[in-house]
């Protein structure tokens, strides 16, 4: 006589042996969690994870939604893995996602070589041999969870999902704009033991870090610039020590304030290079990408640079 079917019609992996069972299951929730996590994160602050994306090279134009469509793609992957019957589905997807990584980093591999390539958050990782060693990895994980899961079913109740997801996305993304519409400085910052105006003129913040070589990069592109009446107010995140010899080595006139703490809770901040043009205190415009024509470009437009 023939083995009865389960409940569901699908002899699934009640006929693995266990280590074979074991190592699926594991493989789905440790890239679950890793998945979910890297997803969350730039769903929640976008901001962040387009700068990432523009350091990564990345068109600017195509950074936020990049980010965006990345972290709904990741989020989505990592629940689906969770869900035993979406198992399988969540799998083929993780495994997309890495061969897209791969692909990509590969290609501007000599380009970025070197550079951190923070795509899942609180972990540093460096473009090199070891990066594509991790990715290759995880994709193997992506295979046995994948391989040994029962056939994926219940399209509808994933596209309900994927639709919950994208609602999240565009709720925080909605939250992040109406932050930035509302943002206002501090009436002062501290710039040589001495109080400093933000909200009288034109005032240009902008962020880094002095080990930053982004950082460098976009302060030397700031210093061509001919500010006119506007100031510039040099913001140091990290190593405040080296402040002035990083705005003396890029030739970026303006002062510097340490006052990082109470501007970076004043305004969205993502991550260095960051910038935000005031106007008696208020916020007209915020840089997370800086390129050979951004953002002098904007400021021009807005009157902020001649």
């Amino acid at each position: 006589m023939s083995e009865p079917l389960p409940a569901d019609g699908d002899p699934g992996p009640a006929e693995l042996s266990p280590w074979k069972n074991w190592l699926s299951v594991a493989s789905a929730v440790l890239l679950a969690l890793t998945f979910i996590v890297a997803g969350v994160w730039k769903v929640t602050d976008p901001l962040a994870a387009a700068v990432r994306m523009t350091q990564a090279r990345v068109p600017q134009l195509l950074s936020l939604p990049a980010a965006l469509g990345f972290g709904i793609s990741e989020t989505l992957a990592g629940v689906l893995l969770l869900v035993p019957r979406f198992r399988r589905w969540g799998a083929w997807l993780t495994g997309l996602l890495l061969v897209a990584f791969i692909v990509y980093i590969g290609l501007l591999y000599n380009v970025l070589r070197g550079e951190e390539c923070n795509c899942f958050p609180w972990v540093k990782r460096a473009v090199g041999p070891a990066f594509f060693i991790g990715d290759a990895i995880m994709l193997l994980m992506a295979l046995a969870a994948g391989w040994w899961a029962r056939p994926s079913r219940g399209l509808r109740s994933a596209a309900i999902v994927l639709g919950a997801v994208c609602v999240f996305a565009a709720v925080s993304l909605g939250v992040t704009d109406a932050r930035q519409a509302w943002a206002r400085a501090p009436e002062f910052v501290t710039v040589d033991g001495k109080p400093f105006s933000l909200r009288q003129g034109r005032v240009f913040l902008y962020f880094f870090n002095p080990e930053c070589m982004h950082c460098a990069a976009a302060a030397k592109q700031l210093a061509k610039l001919n500010w006119g009446q506007t100031a510039v107010v040099a913001v140091a995140t990290e190593s405040p020590q080296f402040g002035q010899a990083f705005l003396a080595s890029t030739e970026l006139r303006g002062v510097l304030t340490l006052d990082f703490a109470s501007l970076s809770k004043a305004f969205t901040f993502t991550d260095v290079p960051f910038g935000v043009a005031l106007e008696n205190g208020h916020q007209r415009a915020v840089f997370t990408g800086f390129t050979a024509t951004e953002p002098a470009d904007s400021l021009r437009k807005l009157g902020f640079v001649n």
